[in-house]
């Protein structure tokens, strides 16, 4: 089994590490695959202009470096620690209300996509890169931030388009969304390194892209909950919540982690 982690931002958006200093912190700490998913930023609100402004966005004219520098990095991350690098991106999209902002995870995306069109249509056009769409954040993260609720109060109409939701952001478990039949994904949404203790997700398939966008989809994947320990001897662990997702009861409330010991 190996973690993996498809959530994670750098410096080309609200991160505070570069590309290769991320694949440095998730290589030695053993992990087998990465997502690069820095915020892309719809260019018509005052918000995500202001985000264009701040350099704090991917823009059209910053794609291409950005996935030449990933493409460099994952060749260095599989020669050097045997990871795994996946190009991505966080298509985004915040307005004033919660529940009209939404952030699409695209994994798998070379290709730019503007974040302006509706939810569905961004996933599709990920999809249609041969990229996995996933529903990030979308309820109550638990934290003092902007919400993302308009995906999940269209979780309905938007099953189909989704292959997986997230159930964990950095420490908080969505257990509205591991209650529900949806498929999970669990990451990050790391922005710091002192954001590396998380819920990540576990696969034992192949180490490459095509065999883990499988597992995505068929739910053949388990939860986890990495901590970093300040131990000489085990500066890593995986503490003992974790969850094999196949074995989920979709009925409301009957699946619940254990906390950890």
């Amino acid at each position: 089994m190996f973690l993996a982690d498809f959530h994670i931002h750098s410096t080309f958006s609200d991160g505070k590490l570069t590309i290769p200093e991320i694949v440095d912190l998730y290589g030695k700490a053993g992990f087998g695959a990465i997502a690069i998913t820095d915020h892309l930023c719809e260019e018509v609100s005052l918000i995500g202009k202001a985000a264009r402004v701040l350099n704090r966005t991917l823009t059209q004219a910053t794609f291409p470096l950005y996935q030449n520098i990933i493409r460099t990095e994952a060749d260095r991350a599989w020669t050097q620690y045997g990871l795994l690098v996946i190009p991505g991106v966080e298509l985004t999209q915040n307005t004033v209300s919660n529940k009209r902002s939404a952030h699409v995870l695209g994994l798998g995306v070379t290709e730019y996509i503007g974040a302006e069109p509706d939810a569905k249509l961004l996933a599709q056009a990920i999809r249609s890169q041969g990229g996995i769409a996933i529903a990030a954040h979308p309820v109550n993260t638990g934290r003092h931030e902007k919400q993302t609720y308009y995906l999940w109060d269209r979780r309905e109409e938007l099953r189909s388009e989704f292959d997986a939701w997230e159930v964990a952001s950095g420490t908080q478990l969505f257990q509205e969304v591991l209650d529900s039949d949806l498929p999970v994904l669990a990451n990050s949404d790391l922005h710091h390194p002192r954001q590396f203790s998380s819920w990540k997700t576990g696969f034992t398939c192949e180490r490459t892209q095509a065999a883990i966008f499988e597992a995505i989809r068929s739910q053949k994947i388990s939860l986890h909950f990495f901590e970093e320990t300040s131990s000489h001897d085990d500066i890593h662990r995986i503490d003992r919540r974790s969850l094999d997702v196949r074995t989920r009861d979709s009925s409301p409330g009957r699946l619940r982690l254990p906390k950890a010991l």
